[in-house]
């Protein structure tokens, strides 16, 4: 298996709604943009797959090797070997994959977050700066293309958080902020007993309203003459904010399962935001 069918097959098998943004890009974009996501699907199982926090420090220390080695010109992973090519053509900068490296290892010291400054941290590490990488794969962009990858990147981490609170409780985890939790009058051992009510109802109807402000944000700050370039991401969006929406129609039932998209409906969504001449419609706009 080839470095780039071994990303191809990493992206396919995660099921992820990302694999959808790519099957329209020309042949080198989908090349790059894949081993992206799949370098951040290898460095995010490292956290998730693990139990001993120290086997997982040792193994994103070896990654961090390993970006060193990348840039040195001789990467050993598979992974890295696909992404070489593409460094200097896409600007794929050494420290915003760091970047990466450091989200991912903030799961590993902390499982909670006091307020929303310090999670948006979290978010721009773990899906900001991907959001800008990949903003730069797609096209060459100016900083009002940056600003709309990280405020979409944000938006994307944080409909995330809101779908994934059952499955992080059930590890531990809460990422949604303290501060948070306290202006509703819910308490951290009710979301980790998955006891829902009518405070959490309204404490996740916050959090959908500001994952929707960050979309718009992110609409707003893209040059109309770059949503053609970026229809990638704007699939990511449209398929994200449908995950969203029917995540709210269920009545934020999040503590009890988890809402997906099926594999068809993703596609669909895909084919019509490629044909949009503009970005995708978000509830309330």
């Amino acid at each position: 298996m080839s470095p780039d069918e071994y990303c191809q097959d990493k992206a396919a098998r995660s099921g992820s709604s990302f694999y959808y943004s790519f099957v329209f890009l020309p042949r080198p974009r989908r090349s790059a943009i894949t081993a992206l996501y799949a370098f951040c699907r290898e460095v995010d199982d490292v956290v998730d797959e693990s139990t001993d926090a120290g086997l997982a420090r040792t193994r994103l220390a070896w990654w961090r090797q390993e970006l060193a080695r990348l840039y040195a010109g001789a990467p050993q992973h598979p992974v890295t070997r696909a992404l070489q090519p593409h460094l200097q053509r896409y600007s794929i900068d050494r420290g915003r994959l760091e970047e990466i490296v450091d989200g991912m290892e903030m799961d590993l010291e902390q499982d909670r977050y006091l307020d929303f400054e310090g999670l948006r941290l979290y978010c721009h590490r773990v899906a900001g700066v991907v959001g800008t990488l990949s903003a730069g794969i797609f096209a060459d962009g100016d900083q009002g293309c940056r600003d709309y990858a990280e405020s979409l990147g944000l938006a994307l981490q944080l409909t995330n958080i809101i779908r994934d609170v059952g499955d992080d409780a059930r590890r531990g985890r809460i990422y949604l902020p303290i501060d948070d939790l306290r202006r509703f009058g819910v308490g951290a051992h009710e979301i980790l007993a998955a006891r829902s009510s009518e405070a959490f109802v309204e404490l996740m109807r916050f959090q959908s309203q500001r994952a929707r402000s960050h979309y718009r944000a992110a609409f707003d700050a893209l040059p109309p003459a770059a949503v053609r370039a970026q229809r990638p991401g704007l699939i990511m969006a449209a398929v994200y904010a449908t995950l969203l929406d029917e995540i709210e129609d269920d009545g934020f039932q999040v503590l009890r399962h988890r809402v997906a998209l099926p594999p068809s409906r993703k596609l669909w969504i895909a084919w019509r935001t490629w044909l949009r001449r503009g970005p995708p419609k978000i509830r309330g706009t």
